[in-house]
């Protein structure tokens, strides 16, 4: 199981968008979540930064610029998704990644407080 670090940056963007009111409330996360073709779409036209703000963890030991340095998803790369944030929690809940798991848990707490749920 890798080992994964929060990404701070990630949590200050997600921020953002939910002060800026660019979120989804309510979708099918397995329909919207970005696959390998939408991620590199999305890198065609960004930067490693960039994609890698919608990511709550970096794996340990992964290289730089690599797909494989960016783990826990909560975004379609235009809008967060609530779903998406849950599913983080969830699974990094599930296999102990507990700072990943906190992180999560405290932005849907702020989407909920913005958006009065």
């Amino acid at each position: 199981m890798p080992a994964y670090t929060l990404n701070d940056d990630a949590v200050r963007h997600a921020k953002r968008l939910i002060d800026a009111r660019q979120y989804v409330l309510r979708s099918r996360w397995q329909d919207v979540q970005p696959r390998a073709r939408d991620q590199n779409a999305f890198l065609k036209t960004h930067s490693w930064e960039e994609y890698a703000a919608w990511h709550l963890g970096l794996t340990e030991g992964a290289a730089e610029e690599t797909k494989a340095r960016h783990a826990f998803v909560y975004g379609d790369f235009r809008r967060l998704h609530r779903m998406g944030l849950i599913a983080c929690h969830y699974r990094a809940a599930e296999w102990r990644h507990k700072e990943i798991e906190l992180a999560a848990h405290e932005l849907l707490q702020y989407l909920d407080r913005r958006t009065g749920s």
